[in-house]
């Protein structure tokens, strides 16, 4: 037996005793003795393999499953070009604290700098974005993977592969198995938090840090304090519109808090951040300070929840921030054009309970934030470990694989950003919400907007029509334009894979609009 059939079958069989479940593929000829290793362990049963043949989707599909189960994903690929295809989704894995196991196969080193086909250097080529790397050559044994780095972030193990590269049929190799519970990140004690101020405000970030949505609550609850937080379908009792309202300087001043603590990171709205940056202290509660978030600001810093010593909120605090939140809610509830800030409202109010929801970046996340009404039952995903607008539709894919109802809200440049997550067809449940304003809408509610070049470079209109696109693809697509519409199909239940479009106003009108929104705040 080959050293490349006897390395691909150690690697597979540790990947499988470590409860690993399933395992994404791309097609190659390097990486055939793991491919064909994880055909025969899905044969028997043992792990689940999903094909992808374009590379980056496949690192965004296993970062979606990943998300979604808390547990290691590998994503495996041949060499040369296909192995930088993952390193968008190794990015947002890395600043997200995701478990994607990276495993790339090799030509032998010997090969490297000789001119051989294919061979380019792979070793370390995700560089500070990996929390473990290993150039692994054929004729290592035994080799034990790094499974304990995986659960603080994404590890890269480079398999170098000498041909032959097929062997033996036989299934023996995998007589015998021990297969673990998932290892857990056992966290040390995070220490204490010690405050007297009767006017503090908990802020959480929309990914929390990664941190559970039960341990925020509970968090939460002992605290007290107004909560404002970026994922208003998580936390019922957050203030909701609080990046509306916040607009405005007098609510701003009205509001401003003596203490703040920050749960993960706050990236969508600058009027949350104003507001954080005028407190007179700041705690920070978030683990990826313990990997790569390490010089962030604050008076204290914490990689997990610290046992808490504080006092409580002053009433009249507490109620200033209701107050605000109920007078704008009732601002949100009187939007009756057909807009962006109306289906973000309409998504969050009407989606089912049980449901899973993953936003993009750009636009639909920071629309949800600020015109999402409190509530819970909605299970919520996002990339904002460094917020792409890429492998949205990928991400989506994997994280739906593990859900019975899944809905995604993109804008339309982040669904034409991956149109090759659409090209497989799994037994997934997802229904894609795409809003069309042809093109980059966020940068007309930016300072660049008006600028000379501005729809060249940054409104970016590409007149498609998203729907007709999907249809090429054989998937369910119709486009719609009315909030009737709209409800119809949060309503329906979501059976495979199909695509909503929702055709609102141009660009310019939607920024008007918001504008004319910000405008209220003043008056509320």
């Amino acid at each position: 037996m080959s050293d490349a059939t006897k390395l691909a079958r150690v690697i597979v069989r540790q990947i499988i005793e470590a409860g690993i479940t399933d395992a994404v593929i791309s097609p190659g000829s390097r990486n055939a003795p793991l491919s064909l290793a994880l055909v025969t362990a899905q044969d028997l049963g043992l792990i689940k393999l999903h094909i992808r043949i374009d590379e980056r989707t496949a690192a965004f599909y296993a970062l979606g499953l990943a998300k979604a189960t808390n547990l290691p994903v590998p994503v495996i690929c041949t060499s040369g070009t296909a192995v930088a295809n993952y390193h968008p989704a190794v990015l947002e894995a890395s600043h997200s604290n995701i478990p994607l196991f990276v495993i790339t196969a090799d030509r032998p080193a010997e090969l490297r700098r000789t001119g051989a086909n294919q061979t380019t250097e792979q070793a370390r080529i995700f560089g500070k974005a990996v929390r473990y790397f290993a150039d692994v050559s054929g004729s290592i044994y035994p080799l034990e993977l790094p499974l304990n780095a995986l659960q603080t972030g994404p590890v890269h193990l480079n398999v170098q592969f000498d041909e032959p590269l097929i062997g033996s049929a036989d299934t023996a190799w995998l007589d015998d198995l021990k297969i673990s519970p998932p290892r857990k990140f056992d966290r040390k004690k995070a220490g204490t938090l010690a405050s007297k101020s009767t006017r503090g405000l908990l802020v959480i970030g929309h990914d929390r840090g990664g941190l559970s949505v039960a341990d925020v609550t509970k968090f939460a609850d002992q605290l007290g304090w107004p909560i404002l937080s970026e994922d208003p379908l998580t936390f019922p009792n957050t203030n909701a519109h609080a990046s509306l309202f916040l607009t405005s300087t007098t609510i701003a001043k009205d509001l401003a808090p003596d203490t703040v603590i920050v749960i993960g990171r706050t990236t969508l709205s600058r009027s949350v951040n104003a507001l954080i940056k005028s407190a007179r202290a700041t705690f920070v509660i978030d683990p990826r300070m313990a990997t790569v978030d390490s010089d962030r600001m604050a008076e204290k810093k914490f990689t997990d929840i610290p046992e808490l010593y504080t006092s409580p909120a002053d009433p009249d605090w507490l109620s200033k921030w209701a107050k605000y939140s109920e007078r704008t809610s009732k601002v949100v509830k009187e939007i009756t054009t057909w807009s962006e800030p109306l289906i973000a409202r309409e998504i969050s109010q009407h989606l089912p309970d049980g449901a899973s929801l993953f936003i993009a970046s750009s636009r639909p996340i920071r629309d949800i934030e600020a015109f999402g009404a409190a509530r819970s039952g909605v299970k919520t995903f996002a990339n904002r470990g460094l917020a792409g607008i890429d492998g949205n539709i990928s991400t989506a894919l994997g994280i739906a694989t593990t859900h019975s109802a899944t809905f995604a809200v993109l804008g339309d440049l982040s669904f034409l950003h991956d149109l090759t997550g659409l090209i497989h067809q799994e037994e997934i449940n997802l229904r894609i919400l795409v809003i069309n304003n042809d093109g980059g809408g966020i940068f007309s509610t930016l300072p660049q907007r008006g600028t000379h070049g501005f729809e060249q470079v940054f409104g970016t209109p590409h007149g498609l029509d998203p729907a007709a696109i999907a249809k090429a693809m054989g998937l369910d697509a119709k486009t719609i334009s009315s909030v009737d519409q709209l409800r119809d199909e949060l309503k329906k239940p979501v059976s495979g894979i199909s695509i909503v479009v929702c055709d609102v106003p141009d660009r310019e009108s939607n920024a008007d609009l918001i504008k004319s929104l910000y405008a209220k705040m003043e008056s509320i």
